[in-house]
């Protein structure tokens, strides 16, 4: 079972682990074998395919009833995608499929939709009426995201399906777009920002947060230091946004607790749940701590990318990475 995603003073496992690793080091700098709690051996990466799925904690590779077994224990499971990748698509629909077969009963979350157009989006999701242009204007599908509607409607098709909620996880596009334009504090005094009741929340700067999504647009995007200074604190709306959207669900069913066994399963771009710092972080912030949480990383894979991979092992980028087929239609580089 994963742990809860909470800040602590306690040495867990994996810092345990590096603990170790670096008395290793320091003590017996040549031929120190590193195997212990992570089980990252040189060797590991061998025979890596494909669909395989690696657990960060063991370094190993696990079957999938393995992680549909951890997944059901969780009260929420992320998905972070390389977006519009059919592959990631895939491998969302084999899990919400598991789960459902086992009894219970997700609440999908996605960071496609905004909260302007979740009323739009729970009479779709309602209905067996097919995509039109009326339900993508109405759900703001081209303001808030863009792209093919098609590449992400297996999810709501699969909801219907089975009447299953969808809960829209952004904040509105036009309102990011004033944090990029103005800045958080000028933001604020717009009108916009009490309509969505941001007034109510806390936009926590977290340094960890603030390290790792601050270098990543320095090196991901042009601009000057204001521009990365704004860009930033709309990532910061955006995933406090996103956040606030998953634990008043997570609140709804403590408050209700008959009838299924109910989870929610996040799907947005992955990252926003990288080193767990975006959003799982701040649900469980919100819940002080009192949350069960997974997070898997879906990525494209070649045999090139294992150095990457190992990388992302070493300090885990998620709980899981589960490796996919490339997307030769629209080749993907993360920027990290």
């Amino acid at each position: 079972m994963r742990r809860p995603v909470i800040v602590s003073s306690v040495l867990t496992g994996r810092s345990a682990f590096r603990l170790s690793l670096l008395i290793c080091l320091l003590v017996f700098p040549m031929g120190c074998a590193v195997e212990g709690a992570g089980g990252l051996g040189s060797k590991i990466e061998a025979g890596w395919q494909p669909w395989h799925i690696l657990d960060t904690q063991t370094g190993h590779v696990i079957s999938f009833a393995d992680l549909v077994k951890d997944l059901e224990q969780q009260d929420i499971v992320y998905l972070g995608e390389e977006h519009h990748n059919p592959y990631h698509i895939e491998a969302a629909l084999k899990v919400l499929n598991q789960l459902v077969a086992k009894g219970v009963e997700p609440t999908i979350g996605m960071e496609m939709f905004g909260w302007d157009g979740q009323p739009a989006l729970d009479s779709y999701v309602s209905t067996t009426q097919p995509a039109t242009q009326g339900f993508l204007e109405q759900v703001r599908w081209k303001q808030n995201w863009g792209g093919a509607f098609e590449d992400y409607a297996p999810l709501l098709t699969f909801a219907r399906n089975r009447h299953l909620s969808v809960r829209a996880m952004n904040p509105p596009k036009p309102l990011i777009r004033r944090v990029v334009k103005l800045g958080l504090d000028q933001a604020k005094q717009e009108p916009d920002w009490a309509t969505w009741e941001l007034d109510r929340e806390e936009i926590v700067d977290d340094p960890a947060y603030r390290e790792r999504i601050f270098g990543q647009l320095q090196r991901c995007h042009g601009g000057s230091a204001e521009h990365y200074r704004t860009m930033y604190e709309a990532s910061m709306v955006r995933d406090e946004g996103m956040a606030r959207t998953l634990v008043l669900r997570e609140q709804e069913f403590r408050r209700n607790q008959t009838g299924s066994r109910r989870m929610i399963v996040s799907y947005t771009g992955a990252g926003h749940i990288q080193y767990n710092l975006p959003v799982p972080k701040r649900v469980a912030r919100r819940l002080s701590g009192a949350v069960k949480q997974a997070t898997i990383y879906l990525l494209s894979f070649d045999a090139s990318k294992t150095e990457d991979i190992r990388a992302l092992m070493q300090e885990p980028i998620a709980d899981y990475i589960w490796l996919t087929p490339m997307d030769k239609a629209r080749p993907v580089k993360p920027c990290r």
